[in-house]
């Protein structure tokens, strides 16, 4: 089932983001900083807009982020491949240990 969402999530959430900064940047600015957010021209389109395109982008984000943390399947499968990779080159308990060559002279 998640792998169904995933896809969907993702291309949404990509378009949501590129209209929340297409949205961002037509807006006029605003002198006054935090001081104008209660003024009157809240209500507009443009500002409704954002609040939307916000809020999608957000559920979209925490959407995506329980999908990729709830679905630890492919994270046990590449745990236990890594496991028997390191089980493979892991060296033999109670051998000899391998003899190393000598080290090489330089000449000068």
């Amino acid at each position: 089932m998640a792998e169904l969402l995933h896809t969907p999530f993702t291309v949404l959430h990509i378009m949501a983001c590129a209209f929340l900064i297409l949205v961002i940047l037509i807006q006029p600015g605003k002198s006054g900083g935090l001081g104008a957010l209660g003024g009157s021209g809240a209500g507009n389109f443009l500002t409704k807009t954002t609040w939307a395109t916000a809020g999608i982008f957000f559920f979209t984000s925490i959407s995506l982020a329980y999908l990729s943390s709830s679905t630890d399947e492919s994270m046990r499968k590449h745990s236990v491949a890594l496991q028997k990779q390191r089980d493979q080159n892991a060296p033999l308990s109670g051998g000899t240990p391998a003899k190393s060559a000598p080290p090489a002279h330089s000449s000068k």
